[in-house]
């Protein structure tokens, strides 16, 4: 009988379905304000603007969980990602770090610098 995968295991592999194939999909917004959907922001603020660090950072968290595929190349960008990425990757949850840093290899480097 087939060992039952673990809740980690789950999330994993529904956040790694998500992904783009490269980081440089990522062609979102790098400045200005950002407006979420309600399917990504339905619980509080849902405008962003980029200028301001917390807010860049909330909204970059709320994608990085929330979103699917087609909501993280229009509202992530790959360079404010990778700059926001030695902080982001303490604030978001262990399965999405993982994901992302296994899947490319400018954010593992990140992640290894910033230890």
């Amino acid at each position: 009988m087939a060992a039952m995968p673990s809740v980690s295991e789950l999330r994993r592999a529904k956040f790694a379905r998500r992904l783009p194939g490269e980081l440089s999909e990522l062609d979102g917004p790098a400045h200005g304000t950002v407006s979420l959907p309600l399917h990504l922001a339905w619980s509080g603020l849902s405008q962003f603007d980029l200028g301001q660090p917390r807010l860049r950072m909330s909204c970059y968290r709320i994608v990085l969980a929330e979103g699917q595929h087609d909501d993280l190349v229009r509202y992530l960008n790959r360079e404010v990602l990778i700059d926001l990425w030695p902080v982001l990757r303490t604030l978001i949850s262990q399965d999405i770090r993982d994901v992302w840093e296994n899947a490319f290899a400018e954010l593992a480097a990140d992640a290894q610098a910033a230890a």
